[in-house]
């Protein structure tokens, strides 16, 4: 009894931390309409336990503890595709601010100077020139 108490504590913290902060971020609605279902389902689950089982028999898994482990698993995976492919997307971002910042900050090389242009311009001034 007390393990229920602690968990239902725990989905209104994770519940109480996404509604503060659900502003601040640029998350798809179908994500948070997503999170606020599997909140609800894990209340479901930790006050009735039975019909979790039953939901698990319904569709070909031996336990209700099973059922949840597997959709814990899938989840993660999603978790981690979905953090790997954002840290990807803020990596091109910031090559692309990088390179962008690098352009305007350029400065031309002083030319004028080099040895190597000024025999250039010596030999398009004067065709006869050579080496």
């Amino acid at each position: 009894m007390l393990i229920q108490f602690l968990l239902i504590a725990a989905v209104i913290v994770l519940l109480v931390f996404f509604l503060k902060n659900h502003g601040t971020t640029k998350t798809a609605a179908g994500v948070k309409i997503g999170f606020l279902l599997f909140l609800v389902l894990a209340v479901v689950a930790v006050i009735r336990p039975v019909e979790v089982s039953k939901v698990a028999e319904l569709v070909g898994v031996g336990r209700g503890t099973d059922l949840l482990l597997y959709a814990l698993v899938v989840a993660f995976g999603f978790q981690t595709i979905n953090t790997y492919l954002r840290f990807k997307e803020l990596e091109l971002r910031y090559a692309r601010l990088a390179r962008a910042i690098a352009l305007r900050n350029a400065e031309a090389p002083e030319v004028k100077d080099s040895p190597a242009v000024v025999e250039a311009v010596e030999r398009v001034e004067d065709p006869a020139h050579t080496s």
